[in-house]
């Protein structure tokens, strides 16, 4: 579907909207939100795409003058906040004088909740990997059938809105058989103790990020505790708990191998472009160390061969052709400028000169996934506002 036949209707899904992106198609996102949360939080793509910002209240005081900024020759995707503001430019502005627009349905709110799953190719036929992409906040998540006719599957670092992982499961016939979250994060609110509930499958953490970094409380919630070295067989497979402190203190890696195929689920670790920061414990300088260790002296000595799925990315285009985040060791050493060789008082210097700003929320956050805080959905959706910075600052730079 082209983009000019996508836009015969004047509501454009979530989905849609990022199919239209993925293609490259030629759009303008006019983003009628304020000035301040256009910029915290804009609708990214691997593709170059125009963008414009004019407030909402311009088109209503002043609609010629607003209108007057809007190209076109393209069709227009107007978004705001929840759909509604953005819908009325479009009905009541935009479509009356000849534009071909539409409105994001839902708006950024919508956005914000839709994952996109995709097949890792290479993890055929001895799995069926899916890794589900969060557009607008930048966190992968991962489904993985495992054994006879992949009937059994595995959870890694499941998200709060588990629609898109349980619809996998059903339409699959999949009986999930562990839940592990890589660490206990920050930047996003994890679904592990709620699918636990609902699947009955036991969810996993390290028991060092049971404990709040900055709090120093103990967790609430029910987990089973992972350890180094521990490992879950998977029918001819198996999965391998890596402890790798330095993003937080209980951070792990998962290392899956069966027939041949090596994945590493590097979590917050190893991007593609970058490396995870060590800030977000409060513990910036003792754990810069820790970090360099568990990225130089064990995961870059793993078989060169594996594929690395990591817990995040930066940009979109880190994405490959095919819209999956994925690597393999060699791949990485040579185009990540983060792991290129260091001394280890070379690296903890560049990673305390390169932090992005700390957002305030990733503490809250962090009580919630481990049960000390209780959020509102409309809290949730508040913490869980704009994109993740758990990558250093020169991954957000174009």
């Amino acid at each position: 579907m082209s983009a000019i036949g996508a836009l015969e209707k004047t509501q454009l899904t979530a989905a849609q909207l990022k199919e239209l992106l993925d293609r490259g198609e030629k759009l303008v996102l006019l983003d009628v939100r304020n000035e301040e949360e256009y910029r915290r939080w804009p609708i990214e793509s691997r593709h170059p795409i125009r963008m414009l910002n004019i407030p909402y209240y311009h088109f209503v005081e002043t609609p010629d003058t607003a209108v007057a900024q809007v190209p076109r020759e393209s069709p227009i995707v107007a978004v705001c906040a929840k759909g509604g503001s953005s819908a009325w430019v479009v009905e009541e502005i935009l479509l009356p004088r000849g534009y071909r627009a539409a409105n994001l349905e839902g708006g950024m709110q919508a956005w914000g909740r839709f994952y996109q799953p995709r097949l890792v190719p290479e993890a055929e036929p001895v799995f069926r990997i899916w890794q589900l992409e969060r557009p607008a906040r930048g966190c992968l998540h991962y489904l993985v059938a495992y054994g006879p006719q992949h009937r059994h599957a595995i959870v890694i670092d499941p998200p709060r809105h588990l629609e898109a992982i349980l619809h996998l499961v059903d339409t699959h016939q999949l009986k999930i058989t562990h839940i592990l979250d890589t660490h206990a994060h920050a930047d996003h609110i994890s679904g592990g103790v709620a699918l636990a509930q609902k699947t009955g499958a036991p969810y996993y953490l390290h028991p060092y990020d049971g404990i709040h970094p900055i709090d120093v409380l103990p967790a609430t919630i029910p987990y089973e505790m992972t350890k180094d070295g521990q490992t879950f067989m998977l029918d001819h497979a198996r999965l391998q708990v890596l402890h790798i402190p330095g993003h937080t203190l209980g951070n792990t890696a998962l290392y899956l191998e069966g027939d041949g195929k090596r994945f590493l689920f590097s979590g917050d670790s190893i991007f593609i472009y970058s490396i995870a920061r060590p800030d977000l414990g409060g513990r910036g300088e003792a754990w810069s160390p820790l970090h360099y260790k568990s990225l130089f002296e064990r995961l870059l000595r793993l078989p060169e061969d594996t594929v690395v799925l990591p817990g995040h990315f930066s940009q979109p285009r880190e994405a490959r052709p095919d819209g999956v985040f994925a690597a393999t060791i060699a791949e990485l050493k040579q185009r990540n400028p983060d792991l290129q060789p260091r001394s280890q008082s070379e690296f903890v210097q560049y990673m305390l000169s390169s932090l992005p700003e700390f957002p305030k929320q990733y503490i809250e956050i962090k009580r919630v996934n481990i049960g000390l805080l209780q959020p509102s959905e409309e809290y949730a959706d508040e913490l869980e506002f704009g994109k993740n910075v758990c990558a250093l600052a020169d991954a957000y730079r174009a």
